[in-house]
């Protein structure tokens, strides 16, 4: 058994491969590739490459990463695994529910096979997506994971690249797609090897983050193939069925063919390859509906975006906050809800200019919106989530909305734990400023006593207080809480006009605390306010209602405070 290895190292020398304290030379292969191929090497062989003499590193594409960034890289053959999803055609996202976790967090033990085990908990709640935040390797052994730098590998923490083929498996048998959380805009700050290899990084553009991928300057082609690669290998070597692409408004690109859109290119060459659909969902703060427009009509081709006007929008009207970036959407449901954006042109107060574009043409599915995600819990100070009864509002209105609606692990059911920023930086430099940095991140968002209030990322105990408790489940309270949100589900997906994603068919009335959405025949009916309220409604019947004490007489619809119906005509 030979083993070919290869790299990409375009001002180099000489680049060896290193296995145990043996060093192969690689041949010049063309392009600033090198290539070797070493007696007796293959799955499982511990691996560095070396570029002109230097100290051994970790491969650029390393599938396995063991021991961590620092390690070396092992040999992983994807041909190895055995699948059983030969069935698997696949899931569209219209008229989908997407649920988003964090692997480490989700259950007690924290991997895949873990996660694995609580599927069935996601298939009675009616989900058809499960969304995992970033899986590879980062320093430490906690992280959201968007400190990654072996972009190719899957973290060990987790269960390694086979772990998560498992989980994969798992949930195909299940009937539920697996969408997997990339970042391409920035790697993290330690365990980076990628420069000695090659042109990986812009000199000067930067985001908060770090610096900027070079997608547009010299040598950047091959850059551009690095990270459309890998994103092919998780659809194709890893049968994951949609990739969601980190805040894409940092990707640094004046190419007249946009790094998106010839992802997209590449990805739907994919999808017609393996007979199954593929879904890049893009995370931008840009309002821009270019994302999701087709390619042919001059736009980037992409699935669906993050839609973070909606997640605003709700959580102003259900919880009263104003702070920060939330100013805006007072009393912004109505346009969220027919319009998709807020900020479709109009004047951003947080930004101090307009912002956006006109996206109602565009049909709601393409929106993955959300009243709670990651960003929207553990970008707050206390990693607090929002009040269960202001959450079964929300979740009333969102998943009776023309979008793809999005929740977050363990909502489901009210979960009481927070979910903080976490990190486990091994240098000292980043552990000490790590708390610091994030306080920086957030000046102007209206949390001025962050370091008074935020936990230190770096303690254990952040994590530990981060993972659910699955024994809440077993509490009359969140049990009504879950029911509550099964049953909304099992209605959208009965009542086809509840996933209807023409904007243009969503009416909405509304008046001091209170709004009717008209989705087709269904009206939903929802009382924000502190006092019991009578709308008028086509008379019908009552669907589901939030509250046993909702009764409808007539045209009139008795509401009490704080309350969500949703009744069909006729």
């Amino acid at each position: 058994m030979n083993g070919v290895f290869e790299v990409w190292a375009p001002a180099a020398t000489a680049v060896d491969v290193v296995i145990g304290d043996v060093r192969h030379s690689m041949d010049a292969a063309g392009g600033g590739w090198w290539t070797a191929e070493v007696v007796g090497a293959g799955h499982g062989t511990d691996y560095r490459f070396s570029v002109d003499g230097g100290d051994p590193m970790p491969d650029p594409r390393s599938r396995w990463q063991p021991e961590g960034i620092f390690g070396p890289s092992r040999v992983y053959d994807h041909d190895r695994f055995a699948w059983n999803d030969d069935l698997w055609r696949g899931r569209s996202l219209p008229g989908s529910v997407i649920y988003e976790l964090h692997v480490g967090a989700f259950t007690p033990a924290g991997t895949f096979d873990a996660a694995a085990g609580r599927l069935d908990h996601l298939v009675e709640l009616g989900v058809d997506f499960v969304e995992l935040m970033p899986v590879p390797p980062v320093p430490g052994t906690r992280n959201w994971g968007y400190d990654g730098v072996d972009l190719w590998a899957v973290t060990d923490d987790y269960g390694g690249p086979d772990g998560l083929k498992r989980f994969v498996d798992a949930c195909h048998l299940r009937g539920l797609g697996v969408i997997l959380d990339v970042v391409y805009n920035h790697l993290g700050p330690s365990g980076n090897f990628l420069a000695p290899f090659g042109p990986y990084f812009h000199d000067s553009a930067a985001s908060f983050w770090g610096q900027a991928v070079n997608l547009d300057g010299p040598g950047s082609d091959e850059v551009r193939r690095y990270f459309i690669e890998n994103a092919l290998q998780w659809l194709r070597d890893y049968h994951v069925d949609g990739l969601r692409l980190d805040a894409v408004h940092a990707l640094h690109d004046r190419r007249a063919v946009h790094f998106l859109e010839e992802l997209s290119a590449e990805v739907d060459a994919l999808s017609a390859a393996v007979g199954r659909p593929l879904t890049l969902i893009a995370e931008s703060d840009l309002n821009d509906p270019r994302l999701m427009t087709p390619r042919e009509a001059g736009g980037y081709g992409l699935a669906a975006a993050w839609n973070d006007d909606v997640h605003h929008a709700l959580h102003v009207a259900v919880t009263g906050e104003r702070h920060g970036y939330y100013d805006d959407f007072a009393g912004a449901l109505p346009k969220v809800l027919t319009c998709a954006y807020l900020h479709d042109g109009t004047f951003s107060s947080f930004r101090g200019r307009s912002h956006g574009r006109p996206a109602r043409h565009v049909p709601g599915h393409r929106f993955v919106c959300a009243a709670q995600n990651h960003d929207q819990i553990g970008n707050r100070a206390e990693g607090d989530r929002m009040p269960a009864e202001a959450l079964r509002l929300a979740a009333g209105l969102l998943l009776t909305s023309p979008f793809t609606p999005m929740l977050f692990m363990g909502e489901e059911w009210g979960a009481s734990t927070p979910f903080l920023f976490f990190t486990d930086h091994v240098e000292p430099h980043l552990r000490e400023g790590e708390a610091d940095r994030r306080r920086r991140e957030f000046v102007g968002f209206g949390y001025d006593d962050w370091a008074e209030r935020a936990p230190d990322p770096g303690e254990e105990t952040t994590f530990l207080r981060s993972k659910l408790d699955w024994s809440e489940l077993d509490r009359d309270a969140h049990r009504a809480h879950l029911d509550w949100y099964r049953a909304l589900i099992a209605l959208r997906k009965a009542h086809p006009e509840l996933s209807d994603p023409r904007l243009d068919r969503v009416r909405v009335d509304h008046g001091d605390g209170w709004l009717v959405v008209h989705r087709g025949p269904c009206q939903v009916a929802a009382n924000l306010g502190q006092v019991a309220l009578t709308v008028r409604l086509a008379p019908g019947q009552v669907l589901l209602a939030s509250d046993p004490k909702v009764t409808a007489e007539g045209e009139e619809l008795f509401l009490p405070p704080r309350s969500l119906a949703i009744v069909k005509a006729g």
